[in-house]
């Protein structure tokens, strides 16, 4: 365990420093949740409801992240094709999901930015309050939140190496996701029929886990729920992960592009 453990911490280090280095997902990261953020900003602000602006704030960080890991979790296949390494990745001793893993961590963690960012433009360009009501809660969530996005990353990815183009299903599943886990409106205000499919989504608890911390509720329960689909999420991608990667072994398909 503990090599496996190393070799994720490594692959994480790695992983951050090239994307703390790239314009492109800087931008995603910092840019672009800004722009969501202040959009909300200006619808909200007239109602005079600060505890809304935090959440908007928060919403929008969310979103941030959840670009950063769905389009890294795509562009992680793709990027060891184009480079040449995914066979010899698949091929090297080490477990090919414990490399997942820490590709797929880092870019959650790269998204984490955005919710930095928003929070601290709200704040000096907007006055919004960055008082929380559960400041420990807060701290816990955001790692807990990382995990599960991160490991639901994992579980897109496994099944990525069969696919020759994963960002057309990147492109697709960027705005249902905001939309169904609370980040764009709240999960009230979707029609009922829609809820169970919200709740079974790692995104939501994330969101709810950081909102109750922040503005007031008991964000205990939805960060459990958060570690506890980062469990099933990375078993789930471990057993999808080894039935594509035989799949593309027989096809010969593993190095298409």
């Amino acid at each position: 365990m503990r090599p496996l453990l190393r070799l994720i911490a490594h692959g994480w280090v790695l992983q951050v420093k090239r994307l703390s280095r790239s314009s492109f997902e800087l931008m995603s990261a910092l840019v672009l949740p800004l722009l969501f953020a202040t959009l909300a900003f200006y619808v909200l602000r007239a109602g005079d409801r600060p505890a809304d602006l935090l959440g908007a704030a928060i919403g929008a960080g969310l979103m941030g992240t959840w670009s950063t890991v769905l389009f890294g979790a795509g562009n992680a296949i793709d990027r060891q094709r184009w480079d040449g390494t995914l066979e010899l990745l698949v091929a090297a001793p080490s477990p090919f999901i414990a490399i997942l893993l820490s590709l797929t961590l880092a870019t959650t963690t790269v998204g984490v930015y955005s919710l930095g960012a928003t929070m601290l433009w709200g704040a000096l360009v907007f006055g919004v309050p960055l008082s929380l009501a559960h400041p420990l809660a807060f701290v816990v969530a955001i790692p807990a939140t990382i995990l599960a996005l991160g490991t639901l990353g994992v579980l897109m990815a496994s099944t990525f190496v069969v696919l020759r183009n994963a960002n057309a299903i990147n492109n697709t599943g960027e705005f249902p996701i905001w939309l169904l886990s609370g980040a764009l409106v709240p999960i009230a205000f979707l029609p009922t029929w829609l809820h169970p499919l919200s709740y079974v989504l790692a995104p939501t608890w994330g969101v709810r886990s950081l909102r109750d911390a922040a503005l007031g509720g008991d964000p205990w329960l939805a960060i459990g729920v958060c570690l506890l689909m980062a469990v099933l999420q990375t078993a789930l991608a471990a057993v999808a992960l080894r039935h594509v990667e035989h799949r593309a072994r027989v096809n010969a398909t593993l190095a298409l592009s």
